[in-house]
């Protein structure tokens, strides 16, 4: 017959090994979570909020001037077929006359991921219409931010959210 070995008795160097090891895989978890944290950090909408606030009131101002000059800006998005887009902006003064010279920019930018933003290159293609194409750009939803400069200075911005099908 063969007998039974007894248990091995508990020591206190297992239970030193033991709480080692546990602590050790909670430590490890938790900085591979931190480091995947840290790099996907698209949900923030500014960088520093501190100089974000600094330049609060010149946004202020700059809105009441684009406000005062009441310009009709209309944006027009068409998709194509293998999944990009045409962006065309038609820009008239407060008289309705079309506004030539101005340098718009267009971009596309993802609510949730700063990371898939597509900036679209307008060019004046008629007496104050511009467009630019984007080449790929995937179905949902997207801010359209329309920005119109003139000597260097920003005259417009305006921020719409479409939904791209």
């Amino acid at each position: 017959m063969s007998r039974a070995q007894p248990p091995k008795p508990l020591t206190g160097r297992k239970v030193f090994l033991m709480l080692v090891a546990f602590f050790g895989v909670v430590i490890a978890v938790n900085m591979v979570m931190m480091r995947m944290a840290i790099q996907t950090l698209p949900g923030t909408e500014v960088d520093s909020a501190y100089s974000a606030s600094l330049a609060y009131e010149k946004e202020i101002a700059t809105a009441r001037d684009q406000s005062a000059r009441n310009w009709k800006v209309d944006a027009h998005v068409e998709r194509s077929g293998q999944g990009g887009a045409t962006l065309q902006v038609e820009a008239r003064d407060k008289d309705g006359r079309p506004m030539s010279g101005l340098k718009f920019h267009g971009r596309f930018e993802r609510p949730t991921d700063r990371r898939a933003d597509l900036p679209v290159a307008l060019a004046e293609v008629g007496i104050g219409i511009y467009r630019g194409s984007a080449a790929a750009i995937a179905p949902g939803q997207w801010d359209l931010v329309l920005e119109g400069a003139a000597a260097g200075q920003r005259l417009f911005l305006s921020r719409n959210r479409v939904l791209l099908n």
